[in-house]
């Protein structure tokens, strides 16, 4: 998805309630600063003035940027890849990455996982669809066998436990 530049009347109504948002708190932060009343913030020498306002727009930077990683978490949680929010927001994935490190969570276990129990190996996966468990093994004395095609499990350590049943079941006979 790329995003499209905005128009000009956009910015302009994008400045306009951005400052709007910033008054209160430049004049209230230079209220504090200057033991001043509010309505008086504009007096007073000019730079202090200005600093009053960048200062305004510190905390207004940094509550951006919180949103932004909230936004980008959940994009992310959603299922929005860093390459896409890395497009969206006109860096590479890399870029992306680094940015919003916590965005894309990538569940433990995702990846197949083997399980070798009673000589013995089945192999756990999750189906990225349903996010739900699944297991198919082959048992020591040969046997295969799988959860089954409507059967999936809410865990890991579920469709675990089930496989491990099957492998204790079908474990080589001793002598």
């Amino acid at each position: 998805m790329t995003v499209p530049e905005i128009t000009p009347e956009e910015q302009s109504a994008l400045d306009t309630a951005l400052l709007d948002a910033l008054t209160p708190l430049a004049t209230a932060i230079r209220s504090r600063v200057t033991g001043l009343p509010e309505h008086r913030m504009w007096e007073g020498d000019p730079a202090e003035v200005a600093l009053s306002v960048l200062a305004a727009w510190k905390h207004v930077d940094a509550e951006v940027r919180r949103l932004t990683a909230t936004a980008a978490g959940t994009a992310g949680s959603y299922g929005a890849s860093y390459e896409q929010m890395g497009a969206v927001w006109g860096i590479t994935r890399q870029g992306a990455r680094k940015k919003w490190p916590d965005a894309v969570v990538r569940t433990p276990g995702t990846a197949p996982a083997v399980l070798e129990l009673f000589g013995g190996t089945a192999e756990l996966a999750q189906d990225p669809s349903s996010r739900r468990w699944t297991w198919t093994g082959r048992g020591a004395d040969g046997e295969r066998g799988t959860a089954g095609a409507d059967t999936g499990y809410a865990t890991r350590e579920e469709a675990a436990a089930y496989a491990g049943a099957f492998l204790q079941e079908h474990a080589a006979a001793t002598p």
